[in-house]
Order: structure tokens, then sequence, then C-alpha cells
């Protein structure tokens, strides 16, 4: 039973605002102590905030962290790393019960056992279709369409009301391998009264409904029958109803297929664990790719967002160990590049071109489809719910806007605009927005994740605009000069535009700017060393138009 005093809030932590760092709370009782319950805990790339030594980025959950002792659990959608990603970095900071599909946990479980020092995370099955009651919360993993096996929507019923959180979905009633968004179920969860919807907003801006996985199945078939040589296939490690379409056309025209990448032979083990790769003939490892005829062969391939460490980023360089594709040979993209890594995927294809081999992309042929429903998919999803509160989630400022002015044309009584570290509160009364807590992200640098104000960071950018200078200079307790200052520069161009040597212009600046100062300055390390940091940054601004970080180290000697 609920009290007077009891509240429902949602309080997203990432993925409100980007897509990706999906991470979403929702809370139940008194607003000083409430229980929680988190819905995924995925990463984003640093690649997209133009973050030079930051490739993955985690949301902040330092709110949960410091609430942990009402945390009742984590709840897993699926397994895509927008979703599931943070989790090994964040889990032991949270110490809760993490609740996924067997297909989700065998990729967690593969990847902790791929990383040194990775914690043993506590990793309870569920089923699809499961209900589980935890605390005030009584969940129940409803199956869904999307691009990788055992996704769900979550039907969470608390004694305020019934919050569907969609994850990631779309309609697809052919969906070659998984499973389907049923319209029965969501009429019934409508049928029920549902509260509010908190929903995928990706492909909002995108008319109509999205093309069936088997269409694309039957078009990738058609490519790789009529290939004359070799046939590679790009695409997202994560989409086994990919991978498994590729695998029966190629077994239908007498190739065997090869499997490069070690993010594909991971989920290729996983997916044979669960039973989806089941009665096709085993895989072949890339060792194998040299010995065998070129028309007798399928590659599937890492490499699909231009990844500059994947397998075809190395092929299409001539640096893959194993791999080399040859002039009349056809790369298949069956993938589409996420915002911010179209440069990486267009120099791949620019090099392949270069090569003569034939490269397909989604521009030209139907050999990919999106995971997330376009308006005509979501139109009928409101239809079937019929949610009071419409919450756009899963997207950026502009996916969120357009879906916030779609759900009111659907006739949602309550729309609210949320982002990261908005709490709504839900019920009771009229949904609003009641709170702002502190979020952000965090970023894993090498093996070390930093917060977001480390100086790293903005020192980082300013080296890969403008370089540095490191000036040493020794001086003796007269504050006489020992020999010459040793001047370093990197990142800088070596001569200014009238071809004058940098170096020397930097080796002038610092011996006038020495022979300026007397003998009791110059006595005195910190004013020395600011006074040169002053005058070189100012001197190379003058010739080249930047102003180089600079390091000086006064040495007394």
């Amino acid at each position: 039973m609920a009290s007077h005093q009891d509240e429902l809030v949602f309080l997203p932590l990432g993925g409100l605002g980007e897509i990706g760092m999906n991470a979403a709370l929702y809370g139940f009782g008194p607003e000083d102590d409430r229980q929680w319950i988190l819905v995924d805990c995925g990463m984003g790339f640093g690649g997209e905030e133009n973050l030079p030594g930051i490739d993955v980025v985690y949301p902040d959950l330092r709110f949960i962290e410091e609430e942990r002792h009402n945390l009742l659990g984590i709840f897993i959608t699926h397994a895509h790393e927008d979703h599931i990603g943070a989790l090994v970095e964040m889990w032991p900071r949270l110490n809760v019960p993490v609740y996924a599909t067997k297909f989700a946990i065998g990729l967690l479980e593969t990847r902790r056992l791929s990383e040194a020092d990775a914690p043993k995370v506590d990793l309870r099955e569920i089923v699809p279709g499961q209900r589980l009651e935890i605390g005030s919360f009584d969940i129940e993993y409803v199956p869904v369409a999307h691009s990788i096996p055992e996704s769900n929507a979550l039907a969470i019923r608390t004694p305020h009301g019934l919050v569907v959180h969609t994850g990631d979905w779309k309609l697809d009633n052919t969906p070659y391998l998984g499973s389907l968004t049923s319209e029965e179920t969501f009429r019934a969860l409508g049928d029920e009264g549902v509260l509010a919807l908190i929903c995928d907003s990706t492909n909002v801006v995108r008319e109509g409904t999205s093309p069936s996985e088997s269409d694309v199945s039957k078009n990738l078939a058609q490519l790789i029958k009529d290939a004359p040589h070799r046939v590679a296939v790009t695409t997202f490690a994560s989409n086994v109803a990919r991978i498994r379409s590729v695998a029966e056309a190629a077994r239908e025209c007498g190739r065997e297929v090869v499997v490069v990448g070690r993010a594909m032979d991971r989920v290729v083990d996983v997916a044979k664990e669960c039973g989806f790769l089941d009665g096709l003939p085993e895989f072949r490892s890339a060792e194998n790719f040299g010995y065998m005829p070129r028309d007798k062969i399928v590659a599937i391939l890492t490499g699909s967002q231009g990844e500059p460490r994947a397998a075809l980023a190395r092929i299409a360089q001539d640096e893959h160990p194993d791999i080399a594709l040859s002039a009349g040979d056809r790369v298949i993209f069956s993938s589409r590049a996420i915002p911010g890594n179209e440069k990486g995927v267009g120099s791949i294809i620019n090099s392949l071109i270069e090569q003569g081999i034939e490269v397909i992309t989604d521009r030209t042929e139907l050999v990919h489809v999106s995971g997330h429903p376009r308006r005509g998919e979501l139109a009928q999803m409101y239809q079937w719910t019929r949610p009071r509160i419409a919450i756009p989630a899963h997207g950026e400022p502009l996916h969120l806007s357009e879906h916030a002015k779609f759900a009111r044309a659907q006739g949602v009584q309550e729309v609210v605009r949320a982002k990261n570290g908005t709490v709504v509160r839900l019920s009771p009364g009229p949904a609003e927005i009641v709170d702002n807590i502190p979020t952000g992200r965090l970023y894993r640098d090498g093996n070390i994740v930093i917060g977001a104000g480390e100086r790293a960071l903005p020192e980082r950018r300013k080296l890969a605009f403008a370089g540095i200078v490191t000036v040493a200079i020794a001086i003796d307790d007269r504050g006489e000069l020992v020999g010459d200052p040793v001047i370093d520069a990197m990142g800088l161009p070596d001569k200014n535009r009238h071809g004058r040597d940098l170096t020397d212009i930097i080796a002038d600046t610092v011996a006038d700017l020495l022979d300026g100062l007397s003998k009791a300055k110059r006595r005195d390390p910190e004013a020395v060393e600011n006074a040169v940091h002053r005058a070189v940054r100012a001197a190379v601004n003058q010739e080249w138009g930047k102003k180089p970080a600079c390091h000086v180290l006064v040495i007394e000697a």
C-alpha cells in the first residue's frame, strides 16, 4: 500500500541528450527515503566529443552511488554497448544484483574474462516474459524486436501505476531472428492502464515504417550470390540476425564463412551457446582466409563504424596479418554510420575503392535496417498503450524535442521534456519536474576513469591544437646561467612564414628575456618560469598565430 507521502519518480542519468550512455532511475517512496531501480548502464564514445585519447564515455552515477543502500537492482533491457558498456566499470561502485537475459549475461561474462582485474558482477538471469517483484516494484520483461537478440521493454508496476520503459525497439513482423514487438501484449498493457510511456526517440525524425530484417536478408543473399570473387560483409558485431542471414546466404552459394575481429568472435561464441546459430556450418578462423578460393569465401568483419583498430580498417590499409582483398572483390557495409563516425567510414570506403574493390552501402542497396522505430511505428505504440504521460528518451535534443511534439499530436495529455539529471514526478498529481541533480560524464583514459573536471582533458585539446614548447634553464646561486637553455618544440611548424626556424626564434626570445632580468630576479625560479612562459607564448603567437602550451623548468645549479 502506498502512503500519501509516496511518490513515483523518473530520473535519467544518461541517454536523454545523447544517443548512448543509457542509464535511467525509477524511484518510489517518500522524498527522503526512496527505493530505486536502475535501468541499463551503457557507455558512449569519446570520438563524438573531440576528446584526444578518450575512446569511451560513461554516465556519472554519483547520485545513485550515494543512494546505493536504497538501490534494489540494475535491470538490463538488452546487450548493446550503449546499454551495458559501463556496467563492468561502474558496478563496484553500486554492488547490487544485475538482472539480464542469457545472451546479455554471456556477453558481459565474455568481456569480464577478457579484461584484467574485471569484477565478478552479481548477474542474475531473466527469461523474456518473466516478472520479478522487488521492493515496491513489479518488473516484467516484455520481448520486442530490435537488432540484437533478447531485447526487452520493461513494464514497471508500482502502487502508483504502470510505467512502460520501451528500451530500444521497432516493429518487424518478419524479424528473421528474435522476438516480435507484440501488438497483443502492448494493447493488454494499454488496457491495464499505462501511467507513463518512456519511449525510444532515435528515428522520430523519419517518416513511415522501417523495412524488415528479412528484406535485408534477401538482398544480402542476392548480392553474395552475384559476386564473382571474395565477399566481405561488415556489420555491428552484436547483430546476430545479420550474421546468421549472411551465413545462410553463404551456405546456399557454396561459400564458407570466415569471422574476423575479436568483438565478432565474442558475439559468435555467445550466440552459439544460446542456440542462435544452430544448424549452420562451422565458421572458419581468419588464419584460413588466404588458403581458400576467391569465389568460395564470405568474410564477416568488424569495423563498420570506421574504428581504426578494427579488422576492416587494417584490411583497407593492407595491414591485417591474415586478410587481404584484391581488385574485383566486394565489400558490403551492412550498417549505417553512427553520427560522428562518418569521416572514419568514408576514409575506409575511399581506400577500398582506390584498390579496385567494389563497395556497396545502404545508399544504393537495402543492406541495413535500423533497430529503432520511425514515426509510423511510434504512432502504433501510442495507439496500443494510450499513456497518460509521455517522456521521450534515447536521443539527442533534436530527437527529444521532435518526439515531444509527436506525442502531443497523438493526444497524450501530459508530455514532459526531460533531460539527464531531471527528476520527474510521475505520481501523485500531474507529471512535473520537481528537482535537478548533478549529472555528467566520466571518461575512460587508458586504464583510468577520470571526471570531466580533470585538467588533462583541456590540456590535451590545447596540445592537439597548438603543440608544446619545453624550456629547461640552469641558474646558479649567484643568478648566472649555467650553459645555454635547452629548448624542445613539439607539434609546431619548423619555420615561420618568412622561412625562419621557429626554434631559433624561441631561443632568441628566451635569451633576450634572461639578459633583461636582474641577477636577483634570476635567483627566483618561480619568477623566471612565469616570465619565460609568457614571453615564449607571445613570441610564437606573433610568428604563428597560435599560443602553444609551454613548460618551463628552472634548475638551481
